[in-house]
């Protein structure tokens, strides 16, 4: 705890804290069928009471599609949570429900023509799977043979590279991401700031795509790796579990500070 316990603390004491969390890898660990990804109970509790603290705001922070972020979360229309899919190009807020960024039909039209490409270029391929998304398609290599898994990656990057050179591509643990939007989980965090008028933000990840938002955390603000560097954040925690550890002394430190 010592690594984190003096920042957290200096955290607690802002005006209007927004704790924006990934959610695969930093809630829950990350599982061969990802529909099935949950939080720890203990890392729920964790959540929930920081949504009970005064002045703070929680939000997920995913590349996940808003529809399957949600089931995930297991997040309903009653929630607190705020939540920001597909790399920041949807959202969810409890004002207002969900607000999705407009894209144009030929963009949603050459989605579905390359991520059914994609598939059958892949088909015979034993643990592959493609995943839709609200603005592009993953490919999930994590139960597929590791002397096979370079073949794919480049069958599908060739496809896209041809078809679709301006699409951003992202990679991640087992996956890469192919998308005709470009925001990151920078502009993410970014347009919840704004939105929610925080004065200080917490945003915890443990992926390449968590990097992005790491790298804006300003002065008062705080950037959690789960993991190890090399990382923008100022500090890493071992595994979801210190992780929980360290969302519980949060909230217990912010009802403190704000007594």
């Amino acid at each position: 705890m010592s690594n984190y316990l003096n920042p957290v603390r200096k955290l607690a004491t802002t005006d209007r804290l927004l704790v924006a969390l990934d959610f695969d890898g930093t809630l829950s660990p990350l599982v061969d069928e990802p529909m099935q990804a949950r939080m720890f109970p203990a890392t729920r509790a964790a959540v929930n009471a920081l949504i009970d603290a005064p002045e703070t705001i929680v939000a997920l922070v995913s590349g996940r599609s808003l529809v399957d972020l949600r089931v995930i979360a297991e997040h309903d229309d009653a929630s607190q949570i705020l939540l920001a899919g597909s790399h920041g190009a949807e959202y969810w807020y409890p004002d207002t429900g969900l607000v999705s960024h407009e894209d144009h039909a030929d963009d949603a039209r050459l989605r579905d023509e390359l991520r059914a490409h994609a598939e059958a270029a892949t088909a015979e391929v034993d643990g592959v799977w493609v995943e839709p998304k609200t603005f592009g398609f993953g490919l999930h290599t994590r139960l597929v043979d590791p002397a096979v898994a370079p073949e794919v990656q480049r069958r599908v990057d060739q496809l896209v590279a041809a078809q679709a050179p301006h699409w951003r591509r992202r990679t991640g643990h087992n996956i890469t991401e192919y998308a005709f939007r470009h925001e990151g989980k920078d502009t993410a965090i970014a347009e919840l700031r704004e939105h929610v008028g925080a004065t200080a933000v917490l945003f915890a990840g443990d992926d390449v795509t968590d990097e992005d938002a790491l790298k804006t955390m300003g002065e008062g603000d705080l950037g959690i790796r789960v993991g190890t560097p090399p990382t923008a954040a100022t500090v890493c925690v071992a595994d979801i579990a210190e992780l929980s550890t360290l969302l519980t002394v949060l909230s217990t430190e912010r009802s403190a500070a704000r007594q």
